[in-house]
């Protein structure tokens, strides 16, 4: 298949991938082809009769592969954004053939023997060199035969279960949407909205991947929100028992590779290190976020009348917050316009802060009509790379927010980045998009992720952009959030959709007031997932779950964190963070995003220490920690930036938490 456009790199700018040529048929030949000659180059670096060296080594390592990374990058991207039917059965059927070329490449112990004979004197050749020893042996490189060939069985199992796990997930999102015939049923949700739902006849409200959906902040009739609640949280109930086969499996795989659970595994190579660290930064605000719930939670029940059930949360919410702070979220919709909040917003800050430019390039397109293609160009109209946009939702789509990057910036291929942001925003059949300002901030939220993959500025691929540690990575994202606020951005974006005009200041001063207002529910809401995830991967060998309800909800209560109006911001059968990958994902690993926000909430007090929106900070900020990528020690790049070591009070004091 000499036409397949996986064999060669893409002929486009930036090797942007041609989706325009690429075909469902071309997958299976592509990574069929790839493994082989993968494999080849492995059994050539392993057997060169010439002594090791980083050159014929490490770095013959990085060169090869590219077919396979071609074809994994784009077929990932699109198994995520636009899964047909015929992509969900590769899926079966590719993964777990993925799972063993990796098992071939690393337990190799000729190129294992190899690498541990290669020793340089370049910094960055050295950071390269152990990253690679210490890959391998989590690998299992070291097991013996017997160990290794269990490993492989597990590894195998593993991604079988979590390919099966998603595609249920995935499923679920359209199975158990709300369907209602009559419209009243809605009251609540704006015409826009309705309309955009609108069936044969009827209304079909599909689920995101969260237990709280947005619209139970809107819905005025209570049975309707119990219905969808109850839909959301009690979906794809077969991936119960898949959740609980994953993890006795990855228990047992630890055990293989010498932890005593899959947490300990997980966090080893991670910033935290160990799980004390987890645990003790966990158990700090666990005993705070709940009692300032139960104190938002009497104040809710009072508003409603009634003791509050998990689907009356939001609504009450929104109704105390406009008796305390004169405040409706609701209202600064129509200042919230896509387009607007992307480049006057999004764009415009990263323009002042860092000096880039973005511009239209309508002449490349990607896998989907609704991805939006933009070149990224520095101060001095020197190329930087390529941001690919895709902001809606789709029934092909997972739920959630992600970047990935489609091609790696490295000075090894001369390649510069390609980045993807995708969104989950429901799509309205007419007019502009309007945006709630939780969807503001994750727009902010993924281009900060695209900022440190089009800054990077690494010669290997294999530590490029955000190829960070897991509890680092959402760090500079988070960080990026800041600018959806920052007076001068927000007044640059926040223009009603029909008339241009700003929106009103005093809404602004209503919506400052009540930043803290909620804290409590979304931080139990945070860390009742975070404690559920690491509950799961606590299990020691041996030890199985037989009812996986009744483990979520006794781990729960076990840690302290259960309340019963408030459920996990993802239950144990839509943890996609968590389930959806064999043994990588976010697996013990959702306590990530806490721990960056630790690093997140100092890094905004130092830039509202130096003045803000200013291009030095940006330039600092770019230096010390965006462009580094996974080149360095990630931590020593923090302290290099904020001349410290990471303080928790700041955190606390944005969430509340402070007694």
């Amino acid at each position: 298949m000499a036409e397949n456009p996986f064999f060669a790199p893409s002929p486009l700018p930036y090797k942007l991938p041609n989706f325009g040529e690429i075909r469902e048929e071309h997958y299976l030949p592509a990574f069929e082809r790839g493994m082989a000659e993968q494999l080849r180059e492995i059994e050539a670096i392993a057997g060169d009769a010439e002594p090791a060296t980083f050159a014929n080594t490490v770095e013959a390592l990085e060169r090869s592969g590219q077919i396979l990374k071609r074809t994994v990058t784009v077929f990932s991207s699109i198994a995520a954004s636009d899964a047909t039917d015929r992509v969900r059965e590769l899926e079966t059927e590719v993964y777990p053939r993925l799972t063993k070329h990796g098992d071939a490449v690393r337990l190799n112990r000729a190129l294992y023997e190899r690498i541990k004979q290669v020793s340089t004197e370049d910094p960055e050749e050295a950071w390269l060199l152990e990253k690679y020893r210490v890959d391998f042996v989590r690998a299992g490189a070291d097991l013996t035969e017997v160990e290794q060939g269990r490993l492989k069985e597990l590894n195998e199992e593993l991604t079988r279960l979590a390919t099966c796990f998603s595609q249920n997930l995935l499923a679920a999102s359209t199975a158990s949407a709300l369907v209602v015939e009559d419209a009243r049923e809605l009251d609540g949700l704006s015409d826009s909205a309705i309309k955009a739902i609108e069936r044969d006849g009827g209304y079909v409200l599909p689920l995101l991947n969260v237990t709280n959906q947005p619209a139970l902040a809107e819905l005025t009739d209570r049975e309707t929100r119990r219905r969808l609640y109850e839909l959301s949280a009690n979906r794809a109930p077969e991936n119960f028992e898949l959740a609980a086969r994953i993890a006795t499996l990855r228990a047992e795989r630890a055990a293989l590779l010498g932890y005593p659970d899959h947490a300990a595994y997980s966090v080893a190579d991670q910033t935290a290190k160990t799980t004390d660290a987890v645990e003790e930064m966990l158990g700090k605000l666990v005993g705070p976020a709940v009692a300032n719930a139960r104190r938002e939670a009497e104040a809710l029940a009072e508003q409603a009348g009634f003791p509050i059930e998990p689907w009356d949360w939001s609504f009450y919410a929104e109704k105390v917050r406009k008796a305390r702070y004169d405040f409706d979220g609701s209202e600064l919709r129509p200042y919230f316009e896509l387009n607007r909040v992307l480049r006057d917003g999004v764009f415009h800050a990263a323009g002042e802060l860092y000096g880039i430019t973005l511009a239209d390039r309508d002449d490349l397109s990607g896998y989907h009509p609704d991805v939006r293609v933009f070149e990224v160009f520095e101060a001095d109209g020197s190329p930087l790379g390529l941001f690919a946009f895709d902001p809606y939702a789709r029934p092909t789509k997972r739920g959630g927010a992600w970047m990935n990057n489609l091609v790696d910036q490295s000075h090894l291929f001369g390649d510069l980045p390609v980045v993807l942001n995708n969104l989950n925003i429901t799509k309205p059949s007419e007019g502009p998009t309007l945006l709630t300002f939780d969807e503001v901030i994750t727009t902010f939220h993924e281009f900060g992720h695209a900022l440190h993959g089009l800054f990077s500025d690494v010669r290997f691929p294999l530590v490029s952009g955000t190829e960070v540690p897991r509890d680092f990575v959402e760090y500079p994202s988070q960080v990026n959030e800041m600018w959806a606020t920052w007076p001068s951005v927000l007044a640059n974006f926040a223009r009603h959709h029909e008339t241009g005009e700003p929106v009103p200041g005093e809404l602004l001063e209503k919506m400052k007031a009540a930043e803290t207002f909620n804290q409590g529910y979304a931080t139990v809401e945070y860390l009742s997932a975070a404690l559920l995830d690491w509950a799961w991967h606590r299990l020691s060998p041996g030890e199985t779950v037989e009812d996986a309800e009744a483990f979520e909800a006794a781990a729960l209560e076990r840690l302290g964190i259960a309340f019963a109006p408030i459920r996990a911001r993802y239950r144990t059968n839509y943890f996609a963070h968590v389930f959806c990958s064999g043994v990588g994902g976010y697996s013990a690993g959702y306590y990530s995003y806490i721990w960056s926000e630790v690093l997140d909430a100092e890094s905004v007090e130092w830039f509202k220490e130096n003045d803000g929106l200013k291009r030095r900070n940006g330039d600092r900020f770019r230096s010390t920690l965006l462009s580094v990528g996974g080149s360095t020690d990630v931590m020593d790049a923090f302290r290099d930036f904020r001349g410290r070591d990471p303080r928790i009070e700041p955190l606390l004091e944005r969430r509340g938490l402070l007694t």
